[in-house]
């Protein structure tokens, strides 16, 4: 059985959504940063972490798309142009959208606040708003991110749109609100976030 490590509001939404997509059976521990219970596995004290057979995986990219490859769903097989897509798209998700949301609440509560800089949340916002533009480009007819199948980017994708709402930063691009609204209908998704 897995053990999920961090709260819902943090990148752990990400693998306990994975987990509840999967249906199988996980225990989920809400602890935060830096907490006794997240330091013991992950000496840097982050969130989430995923806990099979004693074994710590972090950083929830990594955990779902490892749970995705053990499971053989949400992702394609390696070693194809799928895939190698799929990890195309992840990585720019991670780059453009989670990177400038990262730096955003870095600069609101995260580093020590004479080392915070509020101006930077503008710049933040302007290429957060390019990269949806861009990120229509990049998506499939289908329902999903790359077409008819949910992968791993959805996943992605979601959680960063959640955060982007809870952070004041603007989803400018209709087809991203509504594939967001869709996404966030999931009774996986529903069932996570109410942990």
């Amino acid at each position: 059985m897995y053990t999920v490590i961090g709260t819902v509001k943090s990148r752990a939404a990400r693998v306990l959504w994975m987990l509840e997509e999967l249906e199988v059976p996980f225990e989920h521990v809400a602890a935060t940063p830096r907490s006794e219970g997240v330091v013991e596995f992950n000496p840097a004290g982050k969130i989430p972490v995923l806990i099979e057979d004693g074994t710590p995986i972090t950083d929830s990219t990594a955990i779902i798309q490892y749970l995705a490859d053990k499971h053989r769903r949400f992702t394609h097989p390696a070693g194809t142009l799928d895939r190698a897509r799929q990890d195309s798209l992840t990585q720019f998700l991670l780059d453009e959208f989670d990177a400038a949301l990262w730096m955003a609440a870095r600069h609101s509560f995260i580093l020590p606040e004479e080392l915070r800089q509020a101006a930077i949340k503008d710049s933040l916002k302007w290429e957060f708003e390019r990269s949806q533009r861009t990120l229509m480009h990049r998506m499939g007819e289908g329902p999903f991110l790359m077409g008819s199948e949910m992968t791993v980017p959805d996943i992605i994708l979601t959680h960063c749109g959640n955060w982007a709402l809870s952070a004041r930063f603007p989803i400018v691009e209709h087809k991203l609100s509504v594939y967001l609204d869709r996404m966030r209908e999931r009774p996986a998704f529903k069932r996570a976030m109410a942990r």
